[in-house]
């Protein structure tokens, strides 16, 4: 098998026999866009008062969500936030400048409102919640923590797989039950968060993996390795990748064998969105690490995908270009927690509202020649 050349694309093949019926629902397409309410929005754009092409991406942003939504008056204003925090066992490698126990002390951080994703949420006027599917800890309840654990935490994937099938079916599982809570709310859009030491590793083996590259050219500085940590990261992520090379034949074996929970979760969450006709708004590096095994898994879902900011992780520019792409906006963010996709949301509040109420030449009296 060549780096990133997957043949069996869905199957669940080399799973534990009594997990293989949990992947079923994978299979299941995703929706289809409203094709009459996209025809509608670009025949509006034509008639608004502005010359044509002139709002840039928020024109074609705006068409796309009236497809997804079926209207030409898009609303965006119930927006449900699911951060899912999980451990990995490769931070024993010493891959990340925090220790473990951030992980669960950060839990415990969004449930008290202290989180940027928690501010955000507020003044984002969207609802939050976290899903713990998989910290090393057993803490208390928290409000607005759903527990739903794959396991405490992955193994070392430098020693062996990251999960097992059942595990992993799990994490997907989680997903795709918060995608159920948020379509239970009403929600209109969803956006996916991540929470975990040593993530960006995980995210970073996960990337070279599917797309065939070697660590140094994906690996950066997480929560702020040096230099030197960079490179000694980028070589336990090769010879990670060359343990488990051999056994990574689809996009789910990948995701198994060097992922973690919550970038499981998050896949699962993107595929759930798709089947559902749930628009979702990407995060950054890691989380759009999630976006590409899901759309390798199920091609059609990225249809239902934007993709909120330009992580500063070096890798995301190779994971945009896999994806066909295009982030919202760059501000040098790689906090995570779904922070730049909640900084972009009101970017798609404002495509939708220009689309929907902006007049067009005939309501304002003005000749399409004038502008």
């Amino acid at each position: 098998m060549r780096p990133g050349d997957f043949s069996g694309g869905r199957s669940a093949a080399g799973f534990e026999r009594e997990s293989i019926m949990s992947f079923n629902w994978l299979e299941t397409p995703a929706a289809s866009l409203n094709n009459a309410a996209l025809k509608a929005a670009q025949a509006r754009q034509m008639q608004l008062t502005k010359p044509a092409g002139s709002l840039g991406y928020l024109e074609e942003i705006a068409i796309r969500l009236a497809g997804m939504q079926g209207t030409q008056q898009a609303d965006l204003s119930r927006v449900r936030i699911v951060v899912f925090a999980a451990d990995h066992g490769i931070a024993v490698e010493g891959v990340s400048a925090f220790p473990q126990e951030v992980t669960g002390q950060m839990i415990l951080n969004f449930a008290r409102g202290g989180a940027a994703i928690s501010v955000l949420a507020r003044n984002l006027g969207a609802s939050l919640e976290v899903v713990d599917v998989g910290s090393v800890g057993n803490g208390e309840a928290l409000p607005g923590v759903v527990v739903q654990k794959a396991a405490s935490g992955t193994a070392n994937f430098r020693r062996s797989p990251a999960m097992t099938g059942a595990q992993l079916a799990a994490a997907l599982q989680a997903g795709r039950d918060a995608v159920e809570r948020a379509l239970k709310g009403d929600a209109q859009l969803f956006i996916g968060g991540e929470m975990g030491i040593a993530n960006t590793t995980a995210a970073t083996a996960l990337a070279c993996a599917l797309l065939g590259r070697s660590a140094s050219e994906i690996a950066g500085p997480g929560t702020g390795l040096d230099a030197a940590g960079v490179t000694r990261k980028a070589r336990i992520i090769d010879e990670s990748l060359e343990l488990h090379r051999a056994a990574m034949t689809s996009p789910l074996e990948a995701l198994r064998h060097v992922g973690g929970f919550e970038i499981a979760a998050l896949a699962g969450a993107y595929i759930a969105c798709a089947q559902a006709g749930l628009p979702a708004l990407v995060d950054g590096f890691i989380a759009s690490s999630a976006a590409l095994v899901a759309m390798k898994i199920r091609p059609d879902a990225a249809n239902w995908w934007f993709y909120g900011h330009a992580s500063a992780e070096p890798g995301y520019v190779h994971l945009m270009q896999a994806l066909g792409a295009k982030p919202l906006v760059n501000l040098g963010m790689r906090l995570g927690e779904g922070s730049g996709a909640a900084v972009a949301l009101p970017i798609l509040r404002l495509a939708a509202a220009l689309h929907g109420q902006m007049a067009t030449f005939g309501d304002a009296g003005v000749s399409e020649g004038s502008c």
